[in-house]
């Protein structure tokens, strides 16, 4: 089993960089809600830090939500460790195809970040770089398993979008968002069946793009 580290990190420090950033990001697939990004700075004194405490940390995918919990609490009281979150909105997201909004949830989230700490160098999970950022970057696919900020940065987003479809939830239960959080489960497409979409469904997504029947359900 391979653990996030902190090898791209460390040669890029040694190559005279000082704020290494990762970003990735979390919902690019789901039928509703929004694309979140996070954008995160790891200092180099926090690596020896008793307090650090997030040793065999990997891809969010791959970690219980109670395990993601535990480890987003301890970024969150963790004094080494810069982070900044971009949101982009379903309705966003239909204006502007998906991957345009995944690129403007990474650019909010960089610059959500440059108003904590500066950025000199940014590696994205993914196999394409983002040039529009004007800085040094580099694209590593699957590296939100190989580098351990970019781990940070995946677990981050996860619990942060997460959050929000628990409070959708709230709003419009019939779906069971607390379940899914929005992804095409069968329960998913069944509750979509009887009931169309609600506000926060993807409009420009399968099926809702396919059948005008269609209606947008508002809240009961």
């Amino acid at each position: 089993m391979t653990w996030a580290n902190f090898r791209e990190e460390k040669k890029l420090w040694k190559q005279g960089y000082q704020f290494v950033a990762c970003i990735d990001e979390a919902g690019r697939g789901p039928l509703a809600g929004p694309v979140v990004a996070c954008a995160v700075v790891l200092t180099k004194p926090s690596l020896g830090h008793p307090k650090l405490g997030l040793s065999k940390l990997r891809d969010s995918k791959k970690l219980s939500p109670k395990r993601r919990e535990e480890i987003y609490a301890k970024i969150m009281h963790h004094h080494g460790i810069w982070w900044g979150i971009g949101i982009v909105s379903e309705t966003v997201i239909d204006k502007i195809n998906i991957f345009q909004a995944t690129r403007l949830a990474m650019k909010k989230a960089l610059a959500n970040l440059q108003k904590k700490t500066p950025v000199d160098f940014l590696i994205v999970d993914g196999n394409k770089k983002l040039s529009f950022m004007n800085m040094p970057c580099k694209a590593i696919v699957k590296g939100d398993e190989k580098v351990f900020s970019c781990a940070l940065a995946s677990i981050i987003a996860k619990v942060t979008r997460d959050r929000m479809m628990l409070r959708y939830h709230k709003k419009y239960p019939q779906y069971g968002f607390d379940r899914h959080k929005g992804y095409g489960t069968k329960l998913h497409f069944t509750m979509l069946k009887k009931y169309g979409p609600c506000e926060i469904h993807r409009k420009s997504f399968a099926p809702m793009n396919k059948n005008p029947k269609f209606k947008v359900q508002n809240p009961k």
